[in-house]
């Protein structure tokens, strides 16, 4: 049986070689302001904006800017989406049982939506 309930995209996660220009772009180009910051303000590894952009630093990465890492999808019933998709053939990531990848290469993070 299918998953029946509703799930949305929470957040898209991508990888930028400058992250504090991204930064002020997203804030000041696109009124998108920093929600949340993980490491020091100064050289943050990890930033989450208003509006659901996920920038991940990558000083070292060789490629274009804003490679995605991965869709982060809030779900109504997480643990009936996690029975329905290991039935597809999903790869289970380190990250934990709600990260996975697909036959692809595409990695999901799968999130309950907080009621």
């Amino acid at each position: 049986m299918a998953y029946e309930k509703t799930s949305f995209l929470e957040h898209t996660a991508i990888r930028v070689k400058d992250i504090h220009w991204h930064i002020r772009f997203f804030k000041e180009a696109l009124g998108m302001p920093v929600a949340r910051t993980q490491g020091p303000e100064e050289d943050p590894v990890q930033v989450w904006t208003v509006g659901g952009v996920q920038l991940v630093s990558d000083k070292n990465f060789e490629g274009p800017e804003g490679r995605m890492v991965h869709l982060g999808i809030r779900c109504e019933d997480l643990d009936a989406v996690l029975d329905e998709v290991y039935k597809w053939g999903v790869k289970q990531l380190p990250q934990g049982r709600n990260w996975i990848e697909l036959p692809d290469g595409l990695q999901i993070e799968l999130m309950q939506v907080q009621k």
